[in-house]
């Protein structure tokens, strides 16, 4: 459900403050951590809050912090950083995961719903040993990309788009075409093994 214009401005502007705002003048592209905040209680984050591990029946829900920017029915967490303006790089390793989604989301987005069902989340979703492109709960497929190790997404927000990229290959798979209105976090939404962001990566030569 959108959210009233006030209180979306709001929270766009709370997300800038609160989360911090990805410098924009340096090639390096944007460092971020997972923010247990808002990690749903079946997600566990590891290694200096840059990982992140499904678990079937996850934390207790009693002996999670109550907290409003929590995602309570979907297994999601956003990164603590925003992003206004720029090109960013940034790279996932995966581990003993054949379902997850990775990609981009409005800082306000609700925390009732999951990345790629609503139309303020933009991902790359990999189920099923395939790769698709999800975006308003519709999917499609990506060719020319297997089972992954590590992938990278590279993030043009002035272009609005967000591509996937194989790493190594060093090139994109696929672009998004987005439609930014404010502050986007990394995001990431997993159903089992694990995840390991890897931040602060310069833009490869050629992207």
């Amino acid at each position: 459900m959108a959210l009233p214009f006030a209180r979306s401005l709001r929270l766009c502007r709370w997300g800038a403050k609160r989360l911090g705002v990805a410098s924009t003048e340096a090639r390096r592209g944007i460092s971020f951590k997972l923010e247990e905040k808002t990690a749903h209680s079946s997600l566990a984050l590891f290694r200096g809050d840059t990982g992140v591990k499904y678990g079937l029946v996850g934390l207790e829900p009693t002996k999670v912090a109550l907290n409003v920017e929590r995602f309570r029915e979907w297994a999601v967490v956003l990164a603590d950083t925003a992003v206004t303006s720029g090109r960013h790089y940034w790279e996932v390793t995966v581990k003993r995961s054949q379902q997850f989604r990775i990609g981009v989301a409005d800082v306000d987005m609700s925390r009732d719903s999951c990345v790629g069902v609503d139309d303020r989340s933009w991902v790359f979703t990999y189920a099923q040993r395939k790769w698709y492109t999800m975006l308003a709960n519709e999917k499609a497929p990506i060719e020319g990309i297997g089972q992954p190790e590590k992938v990278g997404l590279l993030l043009e927000y002035e272009a609005q788009k967000l591509s996937l990229v194989d790493v190594s290959q060093v090139s994109v798979v696929h672009t998004l075409q987005t439609d930014f209105r404010g502050p986007v976090v990394p995001a990431f939404a997993l159903w089992d093994g694990e995840l390991l962001t890897h931040s602060g990566l310069e833009v490869p030569q050629g992207l």
